[in-house]
C-alpha cells in the first residue's frame, strides 16, 4: 500500500525569549527563539503525520515560511515509501530544483526550508516504523543508511563504500552494549545556560552552582563584546566551577582572524577547552590560521552551527581548522546531509559535539549523537551535546536529562512535535500571546 503526501502545513512559531535575555550573545543580542514548523499530512491516514522544523530568531521566520510553501509542491503527492527507498535522489530534487537552486544553492533560507521538510520526512519514517529516530538509524542496514546521503561534492574525501565499511566495522556484540548504555546512562551534556551575555553576574554565579549540583562538568560562556568584561565573566565562571571542570567560550562569529587570536590569547589563563565560532563561518582558511595559532596554548577551535553545507565542513576538516565539529540539525539540509558530516568527522578523527539549545535543537540532536555513538564512532571521549533548558515544555516529547546526560528517547519519531496548546499561544502573528502585544 502506498503512502502519499496529502499536504504540507507550515506555521510560524515565535517565543519571546528576548524579554529575559535568554540566548543573547555578542552578535544576536535580542533573539526571540522561533521556528518555521512543518506538518506532513498523509493521504487517508489522518493519524499518521510527520513533524519538522527549522530554527530561527524571530524576524525573518516569515521568509523561511514562504520558502517552505514554495518547496511544498515538490513533496505533495509523492509516495513516502519511494522517498525513503531513494532518499538521496529525493534530497537532490529538493536542493537542486532548476530555478530555486539559484537562490541557494544549498545554503541560506532555502536550505533552512529544506531542513524543515527533510526533518519532517524522517520523523514520519520513524513514526511509521514505530521507533525513535536514533533507533531507526541504528537498525537500518549499512547500505540502506548510506544510500540516503547525496555524496555530490564530497567524494574526493569520502565515498559510499568507505561509509558502509565504517558501519560494518561497528556491527558487533558491543553495539548492543552501547545501545543499552544510552538507554540507562545516556550521553554526556554540557550547558550554555550559565553564559548568556544578557545575564547578571549574580544570575551566572547562581546558575553555575545549580548546574554543578545537577552533575554538569562542562560550561560554556559567551564572549566577544568587551575584553575586560569577558575576563571578568570568565573568571567568575572559572572560580565558580573550579579548575577540574571544562570551560568553553563562544564568540558567535564576532572577530576578524588576528583579532580572534589576540582576544583568545588574553583569555588563556582561564584555560578554555575551545573557542567557538571565532570568525565568519564561511572563512575556512581563517579558522585554520586561528587553530594553528591557538594550538600551542591548548585551546581548540569549534564551529559548525552556521556552516551552510557539507562542503564547508569538508574543507574545515581538510584544512585542520577545527578540533570539534558542531553539526546543527537545521542549518544543514536535514539528517541526510548531517550523516555525511558525521562520516567525514569519523574519517578525520574529529569529535562531534552538536550545537543545540534554540527551539527543538536539543530534541533532535540527541538522536543523531546517540546513533553516532552506537553505530559509527563508538566513542564518547571529547564528545558532548549542548544543553539549554529553554522551551522544552512546548514539545510533546522533551529530552530527559539525568545526571547531566541525555537519556535515549523511547517514543517514536524525531521528538519534533510541538503541543497544540503552545501553537495556539505562540503562532505568529495570530497566537494569543502575539495578539495581546498589538
Amino acid at each position: 500500500m502506498s503512502l502519499k503526501v496529502e499536504r504540507i502545513e507550515v506555521r510560524d512559531v515565535r517565543f519571546p525569549t528576548s524579554k529575559e535575555g535568554h540566548g543573547s550573545d555578542a552578535m544576536h543580542t535580542d533573539p526571540d527563539y522561533s521556528c518555521a514548523y512543518v506538518i506532513v499530512h498523509v493521504l487517508d491516514k489522518p493519524e499518521l503525520k510527520g513533524y519538522g522544523l527549522t530554527f530561527t530568531l524571530g524576524r525573518g521566520t516569515e521568509i523561511v515560511v514562504q520558502a517552505l510553501r514554495t518547496l511544498s509542491p515538490l513533496v505533495v503527492g509523492e509516495d513516502l515509501k519511494k522517498i525513503w527507498n531513494n532518499f538521496a535522489t529525493f534530497w537532490r530534487k529538493l536542493t537542486s530544483e532548476s530555478q530555486l537552486r539559484w537562490i541557494g544553492p544549498e545554503k541560506g533560507v532555502m536550505h533552512l526550508a529544506v531542513a524543515a521538510i527533510v526533518n519532517a520526512l524522517w520523523d514520519l519514517w520513524a513514526r511509521y516504523e514505530n521507533k525513535p529516530l536514533w533507533k531507526l538509524l541504528v537498525d537500518l542496514a549499512p547500505e540502506k543508511l548510506v544510500s540516503t546521503i547525496d555524496f555530490r561534492y564530497i567524494t574526493d574525501v569520502i565515498t559510499p563504500a568507505e561509509c558502509i565499511q565504517m558501519l560494518k566495522e561497528k556491527k558487533s556484540e558491543t553495539e548492543f552494549q552501547r545501545e543499552a548504555e544510552m538507554k540507562s546512562t545516556g550521553f554526556l551534556a554540557y550547558t550554555t545556560q550559565v553564559g548568556w551575555l544578557g545575564y547578571s553576574d549574580e544570575t551566572v554565579e547562581s546558575l553555575c552552582k545549580d548546574f554543578i549540583k545537577k552533575g554538569f562538568t562542562s560550561f560554556k560562556v559567551k564572549v566577544g563584546q568587551n575584553l575586560s568584561e569577558d575576563k571578568k565573566r570568565c573568571k567568575l565562571v572559572r572560580d565558580a566551577i573550579g579548575p577540574e571542570r571544562n570551560l568553553m567560550i563562544d564568540a558567535n562569529q564576532r572577530w576578524d582572524v588576528e583579532e580572534a587570536i589576540d582576544w583568545v590569547t588574553q583569555l588563556k589563563e582561564f584555560k578554555p577547552l575551545w573557542i567557538e565560532e571565532p570568525t565568519s563561518p564561511d572563512d575556512v582558511l581563517g579558522h585554520s590560521t586561528i587553530a594553528k595559532a591557538l594550538r600551542p596554548l591548548g585551546i581548540g577551535v569549534a564551529t559548525g552551527e552556521m556552516c551552510q553545507n557539507r562542503v564547508i565542513f569538508k574543507q574545515l576538516f581538510q584544512a585542520e581548522a577545527i578540533s570539534f565539529c558542531q553539526i546543527d540539525s537545521c542549518r544543514l539540509g536535514g539528517i541526510n546531509e548531517i550523516l555525511s558530516v558525521y562520516f567525514m568527522a569519523k574519517k578525520f578523527g574529529i569529535p562531534v559535539c552538536p550545537h543545540a539549545g534554540g527551539v527543538g535543537l536539543c530534541e533532535m540532536v540527541q538522536h543523531l549523537q546517540i546513533w553516532d555513538y552506537i553505530s559509527l564512532s563508538g566513542e564518547s571521549e571529547n564528545r558532548m551535546i549542548e544543553w539549554v533548558d529553554h522551551l522544552h515544555e512546548h514539545f510533546k516529547v522533551p529530552p530527559i536529562i539525568r545526571n547531566a546526560h541525555y537519556i535515549a528517547p523511547t517514543e517514536p519519531g524525531y521528538s519534533t512535535q510541538i503541543k497544540d496548546e503552545s501553537l495556539e499561544v505562540y503562532e505568529f502573528p495570530n497566537g494569543k500571546y502575539w495578539k495581546a502585544q498589538v
